[in-house]
């Protein structure tokens, strides 16, 4: 296994509540997260590389690292409440995901797309992988993936990079953000429940009417965005009519430029 590497030479301080390792390389940080699982490594591990040989996207996908990108992955134990609604989960990810990108601005132009995708103007920015197991002793590994300086080239689709929203794109310093950020909806998750948490996220979401297109296994259904349900389903107004959309890809936009999403704007 690649050992850890401390950046500019240096230990930096651990953030509150958190072990975080930093690799110059890794085959995948989610994969090492799922290993420390298996092995009974305790909640608050973490993992953060500055590239990746075979990341992994949402949908089973592979994702191709185009470097200056952030790769973090992250190990938690739920505790008996919080494994109520264990749906919840790809909410509170998606929450701090956002504030930790947003470094501290606030802007219509940094949104999450139901349920966990981070778009920058409309453009797909990152994703998070969310993978859980465990049994009796279950965990969860939360996968952060985002382009920072660049973003890879897809024909016919544009993606977004943070290096378009602020100049804080240190991925050690991007990664320390998301996990004060986890930590703190955490707490709001376990005080408030999911009613809590699905407000934050539609405040930060894609603004109410927004066009989308679900792709259900190769049906595409198109409507407008609607909100969420009590249960973190998406709600998509088909021309009055209501869906509710418990699983499906969720795209922005022309479904025609949509059918082109390939995901690989996060890798883990």
């Amino acid at each position: 296994m690649a050992e850890p590497v401390a950046p500019q030479g240096h230990v930096p301080d651990q953030p509150a509540g958190w072990r975080l390792s930093c690799f110059d390389e890794l085959p995948s940080t989610s994969d090492l997260c799922l290993e420390k699982a298996e092995e009974g490594e305790a909640d608050g591990f973490a993992t953060l590389a500055f590239h990746q040989t075979s990341p992994r996207g949402s949908r089973g996908r592979l994702w191709s690292d185009p470097g200056d990108s952030l790769a973090l992955s992250v190990l938690l134990r739920p505790d008996q409440n919080e494994r109520k609604q264990p749906g919840a989960w790809a909410f509170i990810a998606a929450l701090a995901f956002h504030d930790g990108l947003a470094a501290g601005r606030t802007s219509s132009r940094l949104r999450i797309k139901w349920p966990n995708d981070i778009v920058l103007d409309g453009r797909k920015m990152g994703g998070i992988l969310v993978e859980a197991g465990g049994g009796n002793d279950p965990w969860l590994v939360i996968g952060f993936g985002a382009n920072l300086v660049a973003s890879p080239a897809i024909p016919g689709r544009k993606l977004a990079c943070l290096a378009e929203w602020t100049v804080s794109c240190q991925p050690r310093a991007v990664a320390e953000r998301v996990l004060a950020a986890l930590t703190h909806w955490r707490q709001v998750f376990r005080d408030g429940g999911f009613a809590a948490i699905r407000l934050a996220w539609l405040d930060r979401s894609l603004p109410l009417g927004a066009p989308l297109v679900v792709n259900g296994g190769g049906h595409y259904s198109e409507g407008r965005f609607a909100g969420i349900g009590e249960d973190g389903e998406l709600l998509l107004d088909c021309n009055g009519r209501v869906e509710r959309v418990i699983t499906g890809e969720v795209l922005y936009g022309d479904p025609k430029v949509n059918a082109l999403e390939t995901g690989r704007a996060a890798g883990h």
